[in-house]
C-alpha cells in the first residue's frame, strides 16, 4: 500500500524521531511511504484558539497537498481528530460547503497510526522488541475523539519483552494545546494527579499516541527528577532487539 505521512508540525519541529520511526515501522510492514514536503500545520491550533479563517486556510492547504494520496497516516490523534471531525464541522459552520465536502473525502483517507496498523493493515504484532515496563496514557483525543479503544494496548501487548501496566483512571494530563498556557494553574494541578498515577505503576516508560501530551508529562517528570522517561508509541513499535 502507498502511504503518505502527515507528520504533524509538533512532531516535525520538536520530536522528529517520531516521524522517522513511523516511516521505519510502516516500511517494515511493506508500505511505500511518501512525505509531501509542502505540508504545514493542519490548522488545529488556530481553530482551537478561535482563528477560524486561518484554520480553514490551513485545512484547505492540507486538502491540496494530500489530494492524490491513497492513504494518509499521522502519528498524532489530535491532528487526525481535527482533520476528521472538527475541520469539516468548522467549514460547514462557516458556510463553505465545498471545503467541507473536500475535507470529508480527505478524512476518509486519513488514519491515526495505531488505527491504520490494526484496521487497515490488520496487524497487531509488528515484530517489535522492547524489554521494559511500560505505562500507557490514553490521551483525550484518542479516547474521546477518535475512540481508538484498545488498539494501542493490543499493539503494545504484542511487543516482545514489554510488560504493559495500566495507569489508574483515564484523566487528562492537563496539556490541551493552548489550555496549558491560558490556564496554567489548572493544567499544573491536572498534571500532578496524572504524574502520581503514572509513578504509582512502577513503569520505566510512559507512552501515548500524542507527542504533545508526552511533552507535558515528561516536563513534569523532569521537574520531579524522576527516572521515568516518555516515548511515543511509534518509537516502541519500531524498536528491535
Amino acid at each position: 500500500m502507498s502511504v503518505a505521512l502527515l507528520v504533524a508540525c509538533f512532531n516535525d519541529t520538536l520530536f522528529p524521531q517520531v516521524g522517522r520511526t513511523t516511516v521505519e515501522l510502516l516500511e517494515r510492514l511493506g508500505c511505500r511511504v511518501s512525505f509531501p514536503p509542502e505540508q504545514t500545520c493542519c490548522g488545529q491550533m488556530h481553530g482551537n484558539s478561535g482563528f477560524r479563517d486561518d484554520a480553514l486556510a490551513l485545512a484547505a492547504r492540507l486538502v491540496w497537498v494530500f489530494r492524490d494520496e491513497q492513504a494518509i497516516v499521522c502519528p498524532s490523534a489530535s491532528c487526525v481528530g481535527w482533520v476528521r471531525d472538527l475541520a469539516p464541522a468548522l467549514a460547514r459552520e462557516s458556510g463553505d460547503a465545498e471545503l467541507a465536502e473536500q475535507l470529508d473525502r480527505l478524512a476518509a483517507r486519513t488514519f491515526e497510526l495505531t488505527e491504520f496498523l490494526c484496521d487497515e493493515l490488520g496487524v497487531e504484532d509488528v515484530g517489535a522488541t522492547f524489554p521494559h515496563r511500560v505505562a500507557y496514557h490514553p490521551t483525550c483525543h484518542s479516547q474521546r475523539g477518535l475512540q481508538l479503544g484498545d488498539r494501542p494496548r493490543r499493539l503494545l501487548g504484542a511487543v516482545r519483552g514489554l510488560e504493559l501496566v495500566e495507569v489508574a483512571g483515564e484523566d487528562c494530563c492537563g496539556f490541551g494545546g493552548t489550555f496549558a498556557v491560558k490556564n496554567a494553574d489548572v493544567s499544573a494541578a491536572m498534571l500532578a494527579d496524572k504524574l502520581g498515577a503514572i509513578e504509582a505503576t512502577g513503569a520505566d516508560v510512559c507512552t501515548a499516541v500524542d507527542s504533545s501530551c508526552l511533552m507535558q508529562i515528561s516536563g513534569g517528570l523532569r521537574r520531579q527528577r524522576s527516572g521515568l522517561r516518555t516515548l511515543h508509541v511509534a518509537e516502541i513499535l519500531a524498536a528491535r532487539a
